[in-house]
């Protein structure tokens, strides 16, 4: 019989345009993460990502968005960076209150599916 640590169980939500994710939660801590360094590579560093792979999130971001969510400038002399726009906080906002509703609104049903689950 399979026996598995126990682990939080877990509910995602991706907000899709086509078939590109928009934004879900790996987008969103990114976009946070951006927002407090006000660089991808910092951000990517913080969440244990490559840069590539931050880079590649930020413009399938961008790609989904009427207008960048993010804007980067190259690095120089005094290096580049990275800023959250507006829309981008604006998404964010409205993403994370997705998630807030989402979650308790199912919370009990959860926490009742749990009890099927390897403990």
């Amino acid at each position: 019989m399979l026996k598995l640590a126990p682990q939080a169980t877990t509910i995602r939500i991706r907000i899709g345009v086509g078939e590109n994710i928009a934004i879900g939660q790996g987008k969103a801590d990114l976009l946070e993460a951006i927002g407090r360094t006000g660089s991808i590579s910092a951000a990517a560093r913080e969440l244990e990502m490559s840069y590539r792979k931050a880079w590649m999130l930020v413009d399938e971001m961008n790609q989904c968005f009427c207008s960048p969510v993010v804007l980067a400038s190259k690095g120089g002399l005094r290096g580049g960076g990275a800023k959250v726009t507006p829309l981008g906080l604006e998404a964010l906002t409205r993403f994370r209150r997705i998630q807030a509703k989402a979650s308790s609104a199912i919370e009990q049903d959860v926490r009742d599916f749990r009890k099927l689950l390897i403990a």
